[in-house]
């Protein structure tokens, strides 16, 4: 007898439907998976048979073929067992009422089998469910521990299930199983952040530059010497950025779901991705590969910040490869068999020392570098990297008196407050193009929404001529310009604005003389 059951396959973040087409006919027993399965698809055989057996329903000697069509795409992963098992059971007779056609045919099955019966959960649930929703399909029947995950789509039934058997006993009309009420929530939550702006003393300049790289999405290179403060400001700054919009919200879930890195309680991520890779980080683990291409650490940062801590101790070629993705704000890993593109919209933070000993350029204490270890030092960082960085900031060292003031600094809630404020009219002001921020504005965009005056003009010219910038840094600062007249409430760029913006890139004329 052949029974057809569905589920859905992951691509990169897309689904796709799979049929699994089981046949299960007199002959030499035997149990084979066709339709390119890779090897973890292969060992469902053995899964799928115990816990049938192990399920009270007995596993008949007889052949079994299992197709998954389409049948030219490499299919990977244990989401299949369930789908595989109601497949057998249907096909022998043990699944059987007036209506099951019906059933299946707007039913999808995601679940990982283990040897006694019990339904593990699976990675990818949100992206399956918003595929399985796209394709018309009214019900999924899925592992108890991804039901919170599941329901965060609507108008689409989630049926958790615990063991086989309670499969089973829905589908012959035995027992009744409630239905997960969509939990779609976008509420923010109240969050303690372990740093806040009002714990860094001084650095009134810095904290101002993270403020506009924070409302506007933009990257920024924090430089200085050792124990003033680089990180501690770097790591205060999740705590302004501005909320997650729905639509951010999920798909940075996305990612984190087929990545396995959900809270099974908490599976909406409301918080920006705050990812802080240590130096020795290899270039795959960085944007994203292996032989079945996962998302690296740039797409888990999605809509947040990839953190870079002493920038110049990563290898030459790691930063490199971040090259296109802070351009392009997406990555394709391209194998064999498969070319899969994963988003990666991240702000790009990072920090270093400009030379070997820390102090080149430091007012407080003198470099004991030679000039040659300082140039050897510097350019580790490569002009078209340090070019994709729209703010360049110098953090010097804090006098005592400083350290000392009891007055207390403004907190990170108040900062974050004029954060969202410059965020949200951007949010209204690029809706209809799909765009969150002025870091993502395209040529077109930057001739519509930055728009000088003549006076702006002479400045900027004056600017790129004494400072020998390129076309990419130009079209940067009239980014940045936009963002601090955001914050200002101002709907023209005026000469403040475009000043500060422009402050923002002649530091590296300072240490790299380019």
């Amino acid at each position: 007898m052949l029974s057809i059951i569905k589920s859905v396959a992951l691509h990169g973040l897309d689904g796709y439907l799979v049929s699994i087409q089981v046949d299960v006919s007199p002959g030499l027993p035997s149990f084979e998976i066709v339709g390119l399965p890779d090897t973890s698809v292969k060992e469902a055989k053995e899964r799928v048979k115990t816990a049938i057996k192990n399920s009270e329903e007995e596993f008949l000697s007889r052949r079994i073929i299992v197709n998954l069509s389409p049948a030219n795409i490499k299919k990977e992963g244990s989401n299949f067992d369930l789908a595989i098992a109601i497949g057998i059971l249907v096909a022998n007779g043990n699944i059987c009422t007036s209506n099951l056609e019906l059933i299946l045919k707007d039913t999808i099955f995601i679940g990982e089998l283990s040897l006694d019966g019990r339904i593990e959960q699976v990675k990818g649930v949100l992206p399956i469910c918003i595929e399985a929703k796209n394709l018309g399909i009214k019900r999924i029947i899925l592992p108890k521990g991804n039901a919170k995950e599941a329901s965060i789509i609507d108008n689409i039934e989630i049926i958790p299930v615990s063991y086989l058997n309670e499969v089973k006993d829905f589908l012959n009309n035995k027992i009744d199983i409630q239905n997960i009420i969509n939990q779609k929530s976008h509420s923010y939550p109240d969050l303690l952040y372990p740093f806040d702006f009002s714990d860094v003393k001084g650095q009134e300049n810095v904290k101002r530059a993270l403020e506009i790289a924070a409302a506007g999405g933009h990257n920024c290179l924090l430089i200085g010497s050792p124990g003033s403060g680089k990180t501690m400001l770097a790591k205060c700054l999740p705590s302004i950025l501005p909320d997650l919009t729905f639509d951010e919200s999920l798909e940075v879930t996305k990612i984190h779901s087929i990545s396995g890195l959900l809270n099974e309680d908490n599976p909406l991520i409301l918080t920006r991705p705050f990812r802080s890779p240590h130096h020795t980080i290899t270039e795959t683990s960085l944007i994203g590969g292996g032989r079945i291409p996962k998302p690296g650490e740039i797409s888990l940062a999605h809509y947040g910040v990839l953190f870079l801590d002493e920038l110049t101790e990563f290898t030459k070629s790691t930063l490199e490869v971040l090259r296109g993705p802070i351009e392009d704000k997406k990555v394709t890993i391209s194998r064999v068999n498969s070319s899969i593109t994963y988003p990666c919209n991240f702000m790009f933070i990072a920090s270093m020392n400009p030379c070997p000993c820390g102090y080149f350029g430091s007012k407080e204490k003198k470099c004991s570098c030679k000039e040659e270890q300082i140039k050897k030092y510097i350019n580790k960082i490569s002009g078209p990297l340090l070019d994709r960085i729209d703010i360049h900031i110098e953090v010097d060292g804090i006098k005592y008196d400083k350290l000392g003031n009891p007055t207390p600094s403004e907190t990170s809630a108040e900062i974050r407050k004029r954060v969202n404020i410059a965020r949200n009219l951007q949010l209204d002001r690029y809706k209809k193009y799909h765009i969150f921020s002025n870091s993502e504005l395209t040529p077109s965009l930057i001739n519509k929404y930055c728009k000088l005056s003549q006076e702006c003009n002479l400045i900027l010219e004056s600017a790129f001529s004494h400072l020998g910038l390129s076309a990419r840094a130009y079209s940067r600062i009239l980014k940045v310009a936009r963002t601090i007249a955001d914050l200002d409430d101002s709907s023209d760029i005026k000469v403040s604005h475009l000043a500060e913006a422009i402050q923002y890139r002649s530091l590296d004329r300072k240490y790299w003389k380019r």
